[in-house]
């Protein structure tokens, strides 16, 4: 007579000598505690959801380095650019949850593109570690546009609905979101051009593929307004940006609820990661916050001055799903 299922298994672990481990709840806790302990024990994967050379490309392998020399293995960054973030976020929910492969995310991403696609994934899917960089998004125009202010932008928009092509970082982010919200609550409808990050959205811009962009304002954006190449029509933070003293925000442009449009970048691992990995990340994330070479390396600007770790992070994409959820029909 053929072996039940679970005799089977009991022959097979005697036969290993592994009948402790087979039966064992209390040494596979023992077994993943020592592992945390011994972690990292081989290289880190360090997915990114953006194209190479672009200011998120560049935060990420600034904090990689100082990962890299406080754990004691090499960080390797992997650009996987697309979906909105979900592609990276697909290869990192499919790996092993110990620490070896983690992902930058946003709020958009691990939100706002579950809410608004099929992917596969949702936040409660991953394990927030810490803040990396907070990025305000700006309303830009190329230099010979003909649009000096955001009055004279939002008038033409709403006197020609849908005719004018803002690039966005993605179809389903914030900024994408924000735009929707532009026509739904204030009637103002332009077209939304999504590309893989900031890198994209300038060449496009540049080249007049787009009428504007509503781009993370990272160091690469002002360096092309502060050259004249862009011109920055309005801000989305809540309050004016005292390295853009001289744009408006776009509450004080006449759209008080479209404050949302920034994005957060923070270190990401698989569902299920172990507490002690994450603890250990989240210090080290801590003081690559502290480190002078990261910090001038991403711009300080960009660099909250109070560090936000994982339970931060985890408030952060909650907040957001409660907004989003609503106005996207989840």
């Amino acid at each position: 007579m053929p072996l039940s299922r679970t005799a089977r298994a009991l022959t097979a672990c005697a036969t290993l000598g592994l009948l402790t481990a087979c039966g064992g709840g209390e040494e596979t806790s023992s077994g993943s505690a020592d592992a945390a302990a011994e972690y990292p024990t081989e290289e880190i994967r360090l997915l990114v959801p953006y194209g190479a050379g672009g200011p998120t490309d560049l935060a990420a392998r600034a904090y990689g380095a100082s990962l890299e020399e406080q754990l004691g293995q090499t960080v390797v960054v992997e650009n996987l650019p697309g979906g909105s973030g979900a592609l990276a976020t697909q290869e990192l929910i499919g790996a092993d949850p110990d620490g070896h492969t983690l992902s930058l995310a946003t709020a958009g991403t691990l939100v706002v593109t579950p809410l608004a696609n099929e992917v596969g994934y949702t936040k409660d899917d991953v394990t927030p570690i810490g803040v990396m960089t907070e990025v305000p998004s700006v309303l830009a125009v190329g230099a010979d546009s003909p649009y000096a202010t955001a009055e004279e932008f939002f008038t033409a928009a709403q006197e020609q609905p849908g005719t004018l092509n803002v690039g966005t970082p993605g179809a389903s982010t914030p900024q994408a979101i924000e735009l929707q919200r532009l026509a739904d609550e204030y009637d103002v409808e332009v077209t939304a051009v999504p590309f893989n990050g900031n890198a994209e959205m300038t060449t496009a811009l540049l080249g007049g593929n787009v009428d504007a962009v509503l781009i993370n304002a990272s160091s690469d954006v002002t360096a092309n307004i502060d050259a004249g190449q862009f011109r920055p029509l309005a801000v989305s933070s809540a309050e004016p940006l005292p390295w853009l003293p001289d744009t408006p925000t776009l509450a004080e442009s006449g759209f008080p609820e479209l404050t949302l449009a920034g994005s957060t970048f923070g270190l990401i691992g698989p569902g299920e990661l172990p507490e002690e990995i994450v603890t250990e990340l989240e210090d080290a994330l801590r003081t690559a916050s502290e480190d002078p070479a990261v910090v001038e390396q991403i711009g300080a600007d960009y660099v909250p001055e109070e560090f936000q770790g994982a339970e931060e992070f985890q408030q952060l994409l909650d907040r957001t799903q409660e907004v989003y959820e609503p106005i996207l029909g989840g």
